[in-house]
């Protein structure tokens, strides 16, 4: 029997399911919820309660909207199933998508900032994911559409996806033997002391906040070298970040945890400045062998727009 998780990365036919059952002795006297998941296991719990708070659910033809609701044998149950948010998630959606190299293994592309890579709460529709199926088709056979490694949805610049298993197994392989090299462009908060550091602290979620991360004695190893290419007199840092681990909002961590947050990063105490409405933070460079060739790919993305006229006020490109 599926789970609600199994459905999460699963296209689901565009049918809704409606269901109805007399109440026999082993509903009599059951929650309606309860009597629910009974009779449709594949739902989650809080699933189910979400469609008797939304109307969905009779009992002897009067809408029964509370799901603690008490039902009685030989009552008539009938409710309109609905796939989870998680289910419709998995959809091909049209969007334009800034590649940078594409065969028939893989493709590089450029995410721009706000755009999220994969469905979550909050955003079930409009990510990457869902504009890598309509780009290709094939990518509903593949975890995760073949996304290997995440920008978080205020990171832009390039990442790798991969357009078959293979592929997408030996890029696994490869990031997770460090021979991919991705590079970051930053600026942080404070004049960054030492022209090179490794900052090598150990990453887990935060106890204290469920969407932050944190240097954390049980947390996973975590490795970033951070060099310093400018430093303003305005009390800011343009940074160059290599990642040795993909942890999640690693280089964001990483920073603010030896007293330099992102600017504009609010989540990890970077303040606005420089006219960023979203965190410093670009991945702009991507360097990889290819999984089927063997030749060397290198693909770097510009700072965009916003990013490049902060960068104008703490490193001049000339």
């Amino acid at each position: 029997m599926k789970s609600s998780d199994d459905y999460r990365d699963a296209p689901l036919e565009e049918t809704d399911d409606r269901r109805e059952w007399v109440v026999d002795a082993l509903d009599h006297a059951l929650r309606l919820d309860k009597s629910l998941v009974r009779h449709a296991p594949e739902f989650s719990r809080s699933h189910l309660q979400s469609l008797i708070e939304r109307g969905g659910v009779r009992v002897d033809g009067r809408e029964v909207t509370t799901p603690s609701s008490k039902l009685r044998l030989g009552q008539t149950v009938a409710v309109h199933l609905q796939p989870t948010e998680q289910a419709q998630a998995f959809r091909a959606e049209p969007m334009r998508l800034d590649i940078r190299h594409e065969d028939e293994h893989l493709l590089v592309l450029n995410k721009p900032a706000g755009l999220v890579v994969h469905p979550a709460p909050g955003h079930w529709s409009g990510t990457l994911l869902n504009g890598l199926l309509a780009h290709h088709p094939a990518a509903s056979l593949l975890p995760r559409a073949g996304i290997v490694h995440r920008l978080d949805r205020d990171t832009s610049g390039v990442m790798v996806v991969a357009k078959s298993l293979s592929t997408m197994q030996a890029l696994v392989r490869a990031i997770a033997a460090r021979e991919v090299q991705r590079t970051y462009r930053a600026i942080a908060w404070g004049a960054v002391k030492a022209d090179e550091q490794d900052i090598d602290a150990p990453i887990g979620r935060d106890p204290r906040s469920r969407i932050r991360m944190a240097v954390l004695a049980s947390g996973k190893p975590s490795r970033t070298t951070v060099q310093v290419l400018q430093r303003s007199a305005q009390g800011h840092s343009a940074l160059e970040c290599r990642l040795h681990t993909g942890r999640t909002h690693q280089i964001r961590v990483h920073l603010a945890h030896v007293g330099h947050p992102l600017v504009a990063d609010a989540l990890y105490g970077g303040a606005a400045a420089l006219g960023l409405c979203r965190q410093a933070l670009h991945a702009w460079r991507l360097t990889f062998a290819h999984p089927v060739s063997g030749a060397p790919i290198e693909v770097e993305e510009p700072l965009p727009e916003d990013l490049r006229a902060a960068w104008e006020l703490v490193a001049p490109l000339g």
